[in-house]
């Protein structure tokens, strides 16, 4: 394999710089990293592959959470949700085993063997609610606010099970980070709003 010149090396570093440090294949492609440029750099030990086609600068600092900056490099239309959405917010101590997203119903998550993603399959309605949008080092992030990620997690609680949704929602309520009326209201978006009530009711 022929070794990229210096020149290619800096504008390939600094592509990498400017998005923070992680870069998929068709980003730096699009950036102007030559392909063969890409490989040699990762077989140099330059660059990291995070995941499969998403790759870090190894002379950056890694990402808070280089497993989600990998999976939404590779699923732009992701949110983060569930379990995964209360690491992010600093709820509960429950640690997801694989990262949690949530995608429109019909679109299909691409097979990632590393880190292994658990997808929820939401309406478009649900699917618009609460979307935040964070920059985390470099990579976007969306991910469901702290009041709807609550909300979620009753209405999932069969998966993720009911007492990671009933401490996320006694934290989220005596902390202050959310009201109320703020969960009750995405409670309506999810149609979970009479198995929330009573909890609720026993917070206020």
């Amino acid at each position: 394999m022929r070794i990229p010149s210096d020149m290619e090396l800096a504008r390939a570093t600094a592509a990498f710089e400017r998005a923070g440090g992680v870069l998929g294949t068709s980003e730096a492609l699009a950036s102007g990293i030559e392909e063969r440029t890409l490989y040699w750099m990762r077989d140099a030990g330059l660059v990291e592959a995070l995941s499969r086609g998403v790759y870090h600068l190894a002379a950056s600092p890694l990402p808070a959470y280089p497993s989600v900056a990998a999976v939404l490099r590779r699923v732009p239309r992701a949110v983060l949700c569930l379990v995964s959405a209360l690491e992010f917010h600093g709820i509960g101590t429950h640690i997801p085993a694989a990262v949690q997203i949530a995608l429109p119903r019909g679109v299909k998550a691409p097979r990632i063997a590393y880190p292994r993603i658990e997808r929820f399959s939401m309406s478009a309605e649900a699917m618009a609610a609460g979307v935040e949008e964070h920059d985390m080092d470099g990579t976007p992030i969306r991910v469901f606010d702290l009041a709807k990620t609550v909300a979620d997690c009753f209405k999932y609680r069969n998966r993720i099970g009911q007492d990671v949704a009933v401490e996320a929602l006694q934290e989220t309520i005596r902390s202050r980070r959310a009201t109320p009326a703020q969960v009750m209201r995405y409670a309506k978006v999810d149609r979970v709003e009479q198995v929330m009530r009573p909890y609720v009711q026993a917070l206020m």
